[in-house]
């Protein structure tokens, strides 16, 4: 029945995974609208590295579909750095968050806690690692 929907397992996965990341980057604006730009912010990276972290399994498949052209390449960054950036601004606005940092700069550090803690069966490193970027994304003086 799912074939006839998806005429590929890579199909398949590349909807799955292409719903979910609609969830992820959607939630922003939704935690944004219940919570401090700072702590919408620190709650949708966490949602984010649990997106990440469920996704390992995929990726082989994901990046075979990506490579073959059977898939198209997602747009999955330039959308990660939005929703990123929508919650950097309205921060900056409330003086809650440095004004001066690039979305993609943010972005690139996450990808890097990610890949730093992939290995690890830690929750709590990549907990102690969101912190420290979030720490590093409030103004000078603030606490």
């Amino acid at each position: 029945t799912l074939y006839r929907h998806f005429p590929t397992r890579e199909a398949l996965v590349e909807a799955v995974y292409a719903a979910e990341l609609d969830d992820v980057t959607a939630s922003a604006s939704a935690l944004l609208d219940t919570l401090p730009p700072e702590r919408a912010l620190r709650a949708w990276m966490e949602r984010y590295a649990a997106f990440v972290a469920t996704k390992r399994s995929m990726l082989n498949t994901l990046h075979s579909g990506w490579a073959s052209g059977r898939l198209a390449t997602p747009a999955t960054r330039e959308r990660i750095t939005a929703a990123i950036g929508t919650m950097l601004a309205q921060g900056a606005r409330a003086g809650s968050l440095r004004g001066d940092v690039a979305p993609d700069d943010v972005t690139a550090m996450l990808l890097g806690v990610f890949l730093s803690t992939a290995a690890d069966d830690e929750p709590e490193r990549t907990e102690r690692l969101l912190d420290l970027v979030v720490d590093a994304l409030r103004p000078p003086g603030s606490s």
